[in-house]
């Protein structure tokens, strides 16, 4: 059984490893199995999955996982140090900090998706069509774009969610609409030098239509370093909406938010340290996890770095 298990192991290696695959989806497979045995041999961006992974399970099994309800009050066990009781102490309203950490990975994944499938889509969306239809129509693109950049993206953000008012939906859009202008940049370089291509013109030759040539073309070819750079940014964003949360703009009490955890528990930083620190190690420990994750990334899909 076993001798049969390491045979059918070694043929599935060999034929993601063939070097003359028989189909686009053998082709397909076997990049990414190379990719997969680069990305592995990286011990730092295996760590940096291994953190990522962990949010997520955090975020699915926070049910299970909090030992207290992270909203009910007991003031009578405010402000107590970390004990077998309580692993990471209470707050000033006597609530687990261990629990409102867990919940609150569901308010950091969820921002981070939701940044992650909105502004690095339009970036990519606007820089392909400036990058390849040139002309007036990339002036004005890169111009509002250069509108954008003009101001820090933390700056921006409490602009919008000041007029949008506060709340964790309003910091969602805020960050978004301030996400989306180096995605557009870097579409837009890359296009530049991929519609010289032969194969474009080919395309053209053939009678594709320019939407089909950006989308069928243009974008895939755009995408790989698009993810790398939406991995790295993900600290970013973690750090943009605890910044919004701190300042009081962001999740509003009594949601779990790690930002906010930090401003409720800053008046106690010198004696109760704890209400402080632990959402910020949650920040630092995953924010540092995005990056290593990005690094390892960027060095199997860069193909500049190959």
């Amino acid at each position: 059984m076993t001798a049969q298990t390491h045979s059918t192991e070694g043929g599935l290696r060999a034929w993601l490893t063939a070097e003359t695959p028989h189909s686009r989806g053998q082709a397909r497979l076997g990049r990414v199995y190379l990719g997969w045995l680069a990305f592995a041999r990286n011990r730092l961006a295996m760590i940096g999955l291994g953190i990522v992974l962990l949010l997520v399970l955090m975020a699915a099994l926070a049910p299970l996982l909090a030992p207290y309800d992270p909203y009910t009050q007991d003031l009578s066990q405010r402000l107590l140090p970390p004990s077998a009781a309580h692993w990471l102490g209470t707050d000033a309203f006597g609530r687990d900090i261990l629990s409102r950490i867990l919940y609150g990975s569901r308010l950091t994944l969820m921002i981070v998706a939701l940044v992650a499938v909105t502004a690095p889509v339009a970036g990519l969306l606007i820089g392909t069509v400036a990058g390849y239809l040139g002309g007036w129509v990339d002036a004005v693109l890169m111009r509002v774009t250069d509108i954008f950049l003009a101001f820090p993206k933390l700056i921006l953000a409490l602009a919008f969610v000041s007029a949008l008012g506060p709340g964790i939906e309003n910091a969602i859009i805020a960050i978004a609409i301030t996400s989306w202008p180096p995605y557009a940049r870097i579409a837009r370089a890359e296009t530049i030098t991929i519609r010289k291509s032969d194969f474009i013109s080919a395309a053209r030759l053939q009678g594709a239509s320019t939407p089909r040539i950006i989308l069928g073309h243009v974008v895939p070819l755009c995408s790989s370093s698009l993810i790398v750079r939406v991995t790295l940014d993900m600290a970013g964003i973690i750090l943009t909406a605890a910044g919004l949360g701190f300042l009081g703009l962001g999740a509003q009490p009594p949601a779990p938010e790690w930002g906010a955890m930090i401003a409720t528990g800053r008046q106690y930083v010198l004696e109760q340290w704890w209400v402080a620190t632990m959402p910020g190690i949650a920040i630092f420990v995953v924010s540092l996890g995005f990056n290593l994750l990005g690094d390892g990334l960027r060095d199997v899909l860069d193909p500049k770095g190959q």
